[in-house]
């Protein structure tokens, strides 16, 4: 059993306690669907929260898991597709990126979307990284591919979709995530561990 200490701010060296991991501390005691549409739902939940008091919380239930490629030609280029984010009122570049059926492996997901909105095949796949995007209020799960050894071919982004394509060598990417200009979060952990990995000489 994993459990760990976790210290008290509010009370300076004084508190400690015992926490094990694995355990619940919130108990629903009623949930209710607020919004449904083809992508997400969103719940309510009347709960007790860790502290013992009544309270709600509201969650963004994903049908599909996110994913995420970075794709990497043999002179270290990569490619960013350029939207206009409806939820953020802003445009954004960001690696290739789309969703994928929980019953479908991700990385056909990942290979479909790839194709979609750049047109790229990639002969050579792996797995970057797996995180949450933002586990306090969602329960989006998300897959990034590293994509290698690629051939372009036509894209065929959605209808509903209005795409930009830029090929940029890696490390003008990496700048643009140092300095804010790329705030993706995706696009920003497949970045940093790239980068990473062309440091340690994993990747050339």
């Amino acid at each position: 059993m994993k459990a760990w200490l976790v210290f008290n701010l509010a009370t300076p060296f004084s508190y400690f306690r015992l926490m094990n991991e694995n355990h619940n501390p919130w108990k629903v005691i009623k949930e209710k669907k607020i919004y449904n549409n083809p992508w997400i739902d969103v719940i309510e939940y009347d709960v007790i929260n860790p502290g013992g008091g009544n309270g709600i919380y509201g969650k963004v239930h994903f049908k599909n898991i996110a994913i995420g490629i970075l794709p990497l030609d043999e002179n270290l280029n990569t490619y960013l597709v350029g939207q206009y984010r409806f939820a953020l009122g802003q445009y954004s570049w960001e690696i290739p990126e789309g969703g994928g059926p929980f019953d479908t492996d991700p990385l056909e997901s990942a290979k479909r979307e790839l194709k979609e909105e750049t047109g790229l095949v990639a002969k050579d796949w792996s797995q970057l990284i797996e995180l949450h995007n933002s586990n306090s209020v969602t329960d989006e799960y998300a897959r990034i591919y590293l994509a290698r050894k690629l051939e372009q071919h036509t894209p065929a982004p959605e209808e509903t979709e209005q795409l930009a394509l830029k090929k940029i060598h890696f490390e003008q990417v990496y700048k643009m995530v140092e300095e804010g200009i790329i705030t993706d979060a995706m696009t920003v952990v497949a970045v940093l561990k790239v980068k990473l990995m062309l440091t340690e000489r994993k990747i050339s």
